[in-house]
């Protein structure tokens, strides 16, 4: 697993400038050896150079203690082991802190001069170390042993911990690179959920406002045709028996044809839920909800709408329910894509509905136009008759009809107009493009 930065920040508990306890504890137990080794390098020294060898003790112990800095100011210990190089004191404050300094993010150019210094100061003392040695005829090889002992040693305590430590700073930052890399998909992956919370959320209110729709326009109509049949039976049940039963029956017709509209709305849900479950096993739940409401949307428009071939028919029904209503067809009549047949059939059905509800028995006049490019329809009907008068029939309204039929239209890219006329009715007009 990866650690976020964020995660690093919170883990940067230790003392100082210290990330973890842990390197502070790395750190105090190499300045304790540095010290004791530049403690043991200075008593030689002391003594070589005539001084108190606890001067020299000291003076270790002092310089080699520089060590629990590296991290803090590495270009400081480096310093100091080069100054301390020609008493033969700090090789270790010198290995190390080459390689923090190398692993660090300073800039090479100072890394590369520090290393090089470092490394003229240990060529320099060892090979006078060595000549002397050679001189006092403690070494009796060749005159090459000298220079390639001298190089040799220089280049071992130099080299290797500059590009460990380079090694090691390169690796570090990747794997900086990486995690905030990470951290930024995973920003990315949880905006990516939300938007796809959102989209899904979106697409189950659209879901919900369609459904709606389509058991307005299935119930509204036929259920307010079915009121006013029953009203009419009310008033002509015991003077005219002939047409009680003739409304008896429209009045029949209507129900089946509601509940048959009905069963095919529900069966299309039904078999939704069935698709839902099987996908809901497999992708996540935003996924499920956009899959569900675009498969909720496709399979409600899948069901067999009406036409413009049924118009006729439904004008029938509501002259047949008393609506004084009169039909008039402009142009040649063509085919048209299936949901802009079933918008403007949906837009007659419900303006009429609208009469049937709030001006029973004025009369209407529903005009049909087809143009070149597009395809008109007007519902206007005239100013109601007096409350109370024979045929009037109170029906509830929910007050959604009008901005459903606005939001059909301009869901086609067509435009819905509706408002009172100047004589007292009300008038519904609908343009929807052909195509």
């Amino acid at each position: 697993m990866t650690t976020t930065g964020e995660e690093c920040t919170a883990a940067m508990t230790g003392p100082w400038w210290w990330a973890r306890w842990r390197s502070a504890a790395l750190d105090a137990a190499l300045a304790v050896v540095s010290a004791l080794e530049c403690a043991a390098e200075g008593w030689p020294f002391a003594r070589d150079a005539g001084l108190p060898v606890s001067a020299g003790v000291a003076f270790g112990l002092v310089s080699g203690a520089v060590l629990v800095l590296r991290r803090k100011w590495p270009i400081a210990v480096v310093l100091v082991s080069i100054a301390i190089t020609p008493a033969q004191m700090g090789f270790l404050m010198g290995v190390v802190g080459l390689y923090t300094l190398a692993a660090s993010e300073l800039p090479r150019r100072i890394t590369g001069a520090l290393a090089g210094m470092s490394f003229v100061g240990m060529l320099i003392v060892t090979f006078v170390r060595a000549r002397q040695d050679v001189m006092q005829g403690d070494v009796s090889l060749g005159d090459w042993f000298v220079p390639f002992l001298s190089l040799t040693t220089a280049l071992g305590m130099t080299a290797p911990p500059v590009l460990l430590g380079l090694y090691v700073g390169a690796r570090r930052r990747l794997m900086e690179s990486l995690r905030e890399r990470a951290d930024s998909l995973e920003r990315e992956l949880q905006l990516l959920a939300e938007r796809a919370e959102e989209r899904a959320e979106w697409a189950r209110n659209e879901e919900r406002t369609r459904i709606a729709r389509e058991m307005h326009d299935v119930v509204a109509h036929r259920v307010s045709l079915m009121v006013v049949h029953a009203a009419a039976l009310q008033a002509v049940a015991r003077k005219d028996p002939e047409k009680v039963v003739r409304n008896a029956a429209l009045v029949g017709d209507m129900g089946r044809q509601a509940l048959t509209e009905l069963r095919e709305m529900l069966g299309v849900l039904r078999s939704g839920e069935g698709l839902d479950a099987r996908a809901g096993a497999s992708v996540p739940l935003a996924a499920v909800g956009v899959a569900r409401a675009a498969a909720a949307s496709r399979l409600v428009e899948d069901v067999e709408g009406p036409s413009l071939a049924e118009l006729e028919e439904l004008v029938g029904q509501s002259a047949a329910a008393g609506m004084v209503v009169a039909l008039s067809v402009e142009g040649e009549a063509r085919p048209y894509a299936p949901e802009v047949e079933q918008t403007a059939y949906r837009v007659v059905q419900e303006a009429l509905t609208n009469v049937h509800k709030h001006a029973a028995g004025a009369k209407t006049y529903v005009r049909l136009a087809h143009r070149l490019a597009e395809i008109a329809m007007q519902v206007e009907n005239e100013a109601p008759p007096e409350p109370g008068t024979a045929g009037s029939v109170r029906l509830p309204s929910g007050g959604n009809g009008l901005v459903g039929m606005k939001e059909r239209v301009s869901g086609l890219g067509g435009v819905f107009v509706s408002g009172p006329t100047d004589s007292g009715g009300f008038r519904v007009s609908a343009v929807i493009p052909a195509s």
